[in-house]
């Protein structure tokens, strides 16, 4: 079998409901590969520190013969826009940085309930008002095609992670092109829902 970093999320979804990947061996790829390419795409703002063990759970859940929703045991990232409950959600924002919401946005609700994991958070644009991905926080996300140029925004840490394989899939936000133009840029595919 290929790298699991390599493989969509559908794909890995399914291995994992086969029994072909656990979704533990499934993180454990995808910390390796943040471990190794985020330093210098700086993609990735915030790792969730209970990943590996939320795997764990997915893991015995499996094992337990327990029901199983269609995004099993997948690790996601989400944009830093997005409340995360009990990870920091910083908008890129030094009036936010510390900022810790007690609760998810629906998005991550329903992406936890169909049983994904959250790997991590992801970079913006400040407070997502301008096309790149750049703050006082964090710094500049690079494009993995091209350290020396943009991944576009406001969703771009987002579109680096998945162009990068670091993350298989993820949310971000899109009002006027944030989630569309990193796509492009990143040449990964964006979907903005009606």
């Amino acid at each position: 079998m290929s790298d699991l970093t390599e493989k969509s999320l559908v794909e890995l979804a399914a291995l994992i409901k086969r029994g072909e990947a656990s979704p533990v061996e499934v993180m454990e790829a995808h910390l390796r590969r943040v471990g190794q390419y985020n330093p210098m795409l700086r993609a990735i703002v915030t790792l969730n520190p209970h990943a590996l063990e939320q795997a764990q759970e997915a893991a015995k859940v499996i094992a337990a013969k327990g029901k199983l929703g269609p995004l099993h045991g997948v690790p996601l990232t989400i944009k830093d826009t997005i409340d995360t409950d009990g990870m920091r959600t910083s908008a890129g924002s030094r009036v936010l940085k510390r900022h810790i919401p007690q609760h998810d946005a629906a998005a991550v609700r329903r992406l936890r309930a169909a049983g994904a994991i959250i790997l991590g958070k992801t970079n913006t644009a400040e407070m997502a008002v301008s096309y790149d991905a750049d703050n006082p926080v964090f710094g500049r996300t690079n494009n993995p095609h091209d350290l020396l140029r943009s991944p576009g925004g406001s969703s771009g840490g987002e579109a680096a992670a998945i162009a990068a394989c670091l993350s298989p899939g993820g949310l971000g936000s899109d009002l006027a092109g944030s989630v569309r133009i990193p796509a492009h840029f990143c040449g990964i595919v964006g979907l903005k829902p009606t």
